[in-house]
């Protein structure tokens, strides 16, 4: 008898693992994600600065709809305030207004703000009303380019008799130090009253309201000379700035902001008009046209230069 055959032998195939990458291969894939990641990180950035500035604009718009709707309610625009040294001040209770008011233009236009507890804070007394004032932190006052809402604590011999008072800060400032611009100082002692949209006779669209300051980054929420009083201060650098002096980015150095405008973005700075437009200004601006920008009535506009 023949064998049975058995069944036949099957070949199992091994397939071989596969090659690792090499030195090379991975360090090519290596710079070609530290490539990607260049790129990626700047457009990252640049999405959040794009953001941040919109919103300072959108800020900075609110804050020139306010002066009109001051000027429409009251027939009048704010005042610059009276001195650094003079806080709010309230007469039976009630925030002055006008050239009665001490505080700057920033605290008078609270209410068309939204922000009538500020405004018109409770307290026992004035004393109490004008410390609650002070320190309140305004968040629309605050570009997000620079900074969130800050304040800084001192006490000043000069300002309220020494008292240790909490102070709201400020990233805008009306114009101008020149006093030829919107802003007027107030004070009984003065000759004075407040702009009405009749003596802009440039123009409302030819005359700056308010803009970004410049300031010093190395002493931000330190006590600094325009950066100290905050956004209730008369008449000082705080909450006003100069047209006459070219605007200037931020910087980080030994000095303060120097009273001019400018602020955190890399090449311009925004600014509401009378007219309630913004306008983004580069720190390039001729200083020509922008010291008429802030003059209300000096009888050139910009196609003049």
């Amino acid at each position: 008898m023949g064998k049975t055959p058995g069944k036949p032998c099957r070949r199992i195939a091994h397939r071989s693992a596969p090659a690792g990458l090499s030195i090379v291969e991975l360090l090519v894939v290596v710079a070609i994600l530290a490539a990607l990641l260049g790129l990626l990180v700047p457009a990252v950035q640049w999405a959040r600065e794009a953001v941040r500035a919109t919103t300072c604009q959108n800020q900075v718009l609110h804050i020139g709809r306010a002066f009109q709707h001051h000027n429409e309610t009251r027939r009048m625009y704010p005042t610059g305030g009276n001195e650094w040294w003079t806080p709010p001040n309230f007469i039976a209770g009630s925030p002055a207004i006008g050239l009665q008011q001490d505080a700057s233009w920033a605290f008078q236009i609270l209410p068309y703000l939204e922000e009538k507890t500020a405004w018109s804070p409770p307290g026992a007394d004035d004393a109490d009303r004008q410390a609650a004032a002070i320190a309140a932190k305004i968040p629309g006052y605050f570009c997000p380019s620079r900074r969130g809402p800050q304040s800084i604590r001192y006490a000043s011999v000069n300002y309220m008799d020494g008292r240790e008072l909490t102070h709201g800060l400020i990233d805008y400032a009306a114009s101008n130090f020149q006093g030829d611009g919107v802003m007027v100082q107030a004070g009984s002692d003065r000759e004075a009253r407040p702009r009405r949209a009749v003596d802009l006779t440039d123009g409302l669209s030819k005359t700056i309201l308010v803009g970004e300051k410049r300031l010093n980054l190395a002493h931000l929420g330190e006590w600094q000379q325009d950066d100290n009083e905050g956004y209730t201060a008369g008449w000082d650098e705080d909450t006003i700035r100069r047209t006459d002096l070219e605007p200037q980015r931020d910087y980080h150095g030994d000095e303060d902001g120097e009273e001019r405008f400018g602020s955190s973005h890399a090449s311009t700075f925004s600014a509401v008009f009378a007219d309630g437009s913004i306008h983004v200004l580069a720190y390039d601006i001729d200083p020509t046209v922008f010291s008429s920008l802030g003059n209300i009535r000096d009888g050139r506009s910009v196609s003049d230069f």
